[in-house]
Parts: structure tokens; C-alpha cells; sequence
């Protein structure tokens, strides 16, 4: 790695240090060498310069600390002080919208983590949290520079504690566009939303080589800590693409649909599509047998403002949706059942990727609207032993705790706790409406009257007819359309071709909405 000798034949005019400064600006700028990146391209990778430029609007990036070197004398980095020192910090645009950025820079050291880099990691951070701006991490990098010691590990606790810090702040976005690994992981764990891209982004604490030697598995990055391990069986990330390209336009897309920080509002984009239009196919979408599974993704995009909708942790706990959206051009976010998979209940994950969700969105003044089809919790002694208990609470904790607009739909099935953990009335949802096709219940009705006239249908000399006659009157009884509005529990009983304008006028209703929590440090939710 070339370093400018500045000693000899330095400028003698403020013409010649200029003609210094553009030649050093240059040289931090092109990187070590078209070697290395070459090398970076080959493994289909972009240098974090291309990265940035394809994060922010054209010309926008201002850098922060270009020229910046490493301090450390041994193990042959005397030798090696590149400008940057492996990580590139600064702010520019999306959208026109002030954005706060760092990436590692992988040919350089292997964006390993040393003391001037951390401390400008640090630097950029407080920026962003003092300037109330986004801030995205492009993440590369081989973990702490091993050749600075402890003095590079304690870089990561400085960037761990301004994540927190951060947190519920400003939106904190990591996007993982090589290995991650070691402490190092525990950074984008802190943030709001984690990106990766397949074959090229790992992250794990151990590595394959670890665990081989400690538990004797054979295993690959990509299988212990890949993309697709991490957006469908560990919920670490919310997104993942097939090539950087897209993932980072998707990045750019997401934080148009977030305010700046958590004193403001997301952006309003005018959609062009009508706050009154009727949606008559959500007839044909929803069947009115409560025991017919279908897609509620697609009751989602018949709501809401044609195209604009992104759908959060797509692939892990499918049982439940959280998507950010856009009605009437204001960003909601929306909880809903989904039940095509395993019939909308609610289980661990499920109760964990939309608890997340709901305190995002009340950390960012995100109205939330939760459509309801939930038959219960997913019963099995795996679901009790895990701690359903606590995993549900977090759930309903976030829901009582969240003081922006709630608004609720129950469109078929509400079912016993999970219909009060699905922000019912009772747990404080500003309003709720329903279909007329909504069950709302403690229980299923087969169930009920197993329960209720077990006698009667034990004691019957035909007891399957007993027991559908006891089924139909406990539905007509306590099961009704209208049962929930006779009693205050829904606010009102809607046509389901009216949904869209019905939650738009409630919205409009709710804007101005505002609620206190009891003064106290903070809460102490299930963990």
C-alpha cells in the first residue's frame, strides 16, 4: 500500500498544497490498488465506494475523516497506513432526505476493525444521532484488527453502546455485504433492520472451524449463518436479495417509508389512488368458512396504496405478516394473521417478529392497523416448554405500551388470549371494526360445546347429533356477527368493500392523537 511521503519536495505556495491535497484526496479514494479491487469484484462484490453511491442520490456524499490513519507500530503495520484505514464514514441523500453512512472497505485490511477506524465508526454515529438523521451501516468486514490488540476489541463496545443509545432514536439500518463474524454480529443485532444478500453475507459468533472442533459438526458460512438461514430459521435478518444491487435499492425504498427520527413523521407521498375505493374482491379473497385458509398478503395490497407495500421478516414466522405500508399516502404499519400458514396461530416467533414490530413502529410514530383471523395459540408441548408464555407477553406488552394511532379489523376468527393479545378494545386499541363474517369468541364453537354440554352429549343416544345440535346453538347464541357490537367490543360492523376508506377516515380521525405513559425510567418487559 503506497503512503505519500511528506517530507520531500513538499509545496512551497498554497497552490502546491492544494495540487497536495487533490493527489491525497485521489489516493484515499482509489483504494490501495486495482489489484485489490479486482479481487473484490471477483468474488461479486462491490467496493464500498460503489456501495455508497448506489445508497445515496447522485453527487450528495460528503466524507468525513478521508484522511485519516492508523497509529499502531507492530506486526508490520508500521508499514501499512492507508488513508481511511479500511472504513468509509459520511452523510448525503435519499431522496433528497439527510442520510448518515459507513462502510467497511475490505480491501484494506479486510475491513477489520482497528482503534482509528472504530473511533471514526464512533464519530459518524454521534453525527447521525445529534443531527436526527438515518444511519446505514455496509458491512464487510473480518472483525477486530487482531494486530492492535485490545485496543481494536474495544472499538465494538463503543459501537454497541452508541447502537443503544441510538435506538428508538433514529432508524438504524445494517446491511451485511460480506462475513460477519464474532462480537462483530452483535452490532447489526442492535439495529432496527438487518440486510444480506445471498452467498456473499454471512454472520455467526463462531465459525464453522469453531463449532467443527468443539462439537464435531461439518458445516458452511452459508449453512451455519447465510442469508437464508437468517431470514427463515433464525429471524436475524428482515430482508434478503440475490445481489447487492437490489438489496440496496430496497434499502433506499424502506427509508422512504421512515421518518428522519422519532420526532417526526414519515414522509407523505401522494399514491393517485382513490381514499374511497371500493375493494368488492376482498368477498372473493376472504371465504366465509372460517376453516378455509387463505393468503392475507393479498387483502393487504387490496388495502392499501397500489404497489406500496414491504413486507418485514417475509420469510421467517409466516404465520404472521408485519409490513409497512402506505393508505391514503400516510405510512402505516400493518400486524395481520396469515391463514395460509399453519392457520394464522400465534406461536413463538410469530409472537416475537410482531411484538419487534409494533415497538418499532410506536418508536417511530407508525400508525399500526392489525387485521385479525387468529384461531388461538399453537398448542404442543415444544410451544410451552419454549416459554409461549413469555414470548405472547412480549406481544401484548408491546401493544399496551405503544401510544400512536391502533387500529384494529377483525375479519374472521378472534379466538380466545390471542384475540386479546391481537390488540383487542380491551388492551386499549383506539378503535375496531369488524366483518360481518368475524367469530369472535372464547374458544371455537366445537370446542365450546364439548365443554359446556358434555353431560348432555355423553348421556344422548345419538351424541354426534347431540353435539351438532349443542355446536349450532352455541353459535347462534354467543358466536353471532353481531354479538361483539351488542356489547361495545367493536365499534362498528363495516362492509368489507368499505375497508379501505373506513380505516383511511379513522386514521384521519386519529392524526392528531396523543397519549402518555406513566412517568418512570423505563419498563421492564418479558424478555
Amino acid at each position: 500500500m503506497t503512503v505519500v511521503d511528506q517530507t520531500s519536495s513538499e509545496p512551497t505556495d498554497a497552490r502546491g498544497r492544494v495540487a497536495e491535497l487533490h493527489e491525497l484526496r485521489e489516493q484515499a479514494r482509489r483504494g490501495p490498488s486495482d489489484r485489490a479491487t479486482e479481487a473484490q469484484h471477483a468474488k461479486g462484490k462491490l467496493t464500498a465506494r460503489e456501495r455508497i453511491a448506489l445508497l445515496l442520490d447522485e453527487g450528495s456524499f460528503h466524507e468525513v475523516e478521508q484522511l485519516r490513519r492508523h497509529r499502531a507500530t507492530g506486526f508490520g503495520l508500521e508499514g501499512k497506513k492507508p488513508y481511511t484505514d479500511g472504513v468509509i464514514t459520511g452523510w448525503g441523500t435519499v431522496e433528497g432526505r439527510t442520510v448518515f453512512v459507513y462502510a467497511h472497505d475490505f480491501r484494506i485490511f479486510g475491513g477489520a476493525l482497528g482503534e482509528a477506524h472504530a473511533t471514526k465508526i464512533h464519530k459518524i454515529m454521534d453525527m447521525a444521532i445529534a443531527a436526527g438523521a438515518p444511519l446505514v451501516s455496509l458491512n464487510d468486514g473480518a472483525g477486530a484488527r487482531i494486530q492492535e490488540g485490545v485496543s481494536a476489541l474495544a472499538g465494538y463496545g463503543g459501537i454497541f453502546q452508541r447502537n443503544t443509545k441510538a435506538s428508538g432514536v433514529i432508524p438504524q439500518i445494517s446491511v451485511m455485504l460480506g462475513p460477519c463474524a464474532g462480537g462483530a454480529a452483535y452490532s447489526p443485532a442492535l439495529t432496527d433492520f438487518v440486510f444480506m444478500v445471498r452467498d456473499t453475507s454471512q454472520m455467526f459468533i463462531t465459525g464453522p472451524d469453531v463449532v467443527r472442533a468443539v462439537t464435531g459438526e461439518e458445516i458452511s458460512q452459508n449453512g451455519l449463518g447465510g442469508a437464508d438461514v437468517h431470514a427463515e430459521t433464525s429471524g436475524v435478518a428482515h430482508f434478503a436479495y440475490d445481489d447487492e444491487e437490489t438489496c440496496i435499492s430496497e434499502v433506499r425504498y424502506l427509508i422512504s417509508m421512515l421518518p428522519s427520527n422519532n420526532r417526526e413523521n414519515p414522509p407523505v407521498h401522494d399514491s393517485g389512488d382513490p381514499a374511497d375505493r371500493r375493494s368488492d374482491v376482498l368477498l372473493d379473497l376472504v371465504p366465509a368458512d372460517g376453516n378455509r385458509p387463505y393468503d392475507m398478503l393479498k387483502v393487504i395490497e387490496e388495502l392499501v396504496d397500489e404497489g406500496d407495500v414491504l413486507e418485514i421478516h417475509e420469510r421467517w414466522a409466516r404465520n404472521i405478516i408485519c409490513a409497512l405500508a402506505r393508505l391514503d399516502g400516510q405510512v402505516v404499519g400493518i400486524v395481520a394473521n396469515q391463514p395460509g400458514h399453519l392457520a394464522g396461530v400465534l406461536d413463538i416467533h410469530a409472537s416475537e417478529k410482531a411484538a419487534r414490530f409494533v415497538q418499532l413502529c410506536d418508536a417511530f410514530n407508525i400508525p399500526i392497523i392489525t387485521l385479525l383471523d387468529v384461531p388461538g395459540f399453537l398448542p404442543g408441548v415444544d410451544q410451552e416448554h419454549g416459554g409461549i408464555i413469555r414470548h405472547g407477553a412480549k406481544l401484548l406488552y408491546a401493544y399496551c405500551n405503544a401510544t400512536v394511532p391502533r387500529i384494529s379489523l377483525i375479519l374472521r376468527k378472534a379466538y380466545g388470549g390471542a384475540y386479546i393479545v391481537m390488540d383487542s378494545q380491551s388492551i386499549g386499541a383506539d378503535i375496531t371494526y369488524a366483518w360481518p363474517t368475524n367469530e369472535i369468541a372464547v374458544m371455537g364453537a366445537e370446542g365450546a360445546a364439548n365443554v359446556i354440554f358434555r353431560k348432555q352429549i355423553a348421556d344422548a343416544e345419538d351424541p354426534e347429533a347431540m353435539r351438532a345440535r349443542m355446536v349450532k346453538e352455541y353459535k347462534a347464541e354467543l358466536m353471532h356477527p353481531y354479538y361483539a357490537a351488542e356489547r361495545g367490543l367493536v365499534d362498528d360492523v363495516i362492509d368489507p368493500a368499505e375497508t379501505r376508506s373506513t380505516l383511511i377516515s379513522a386514521l384521519a380521525m386519529l392524526r392528531n392523537k396523543h397519549a402518555d405513559l406513566p412517568s418512570r425510567k423505563h419498563g421492564n418487559p418479558p424478555q
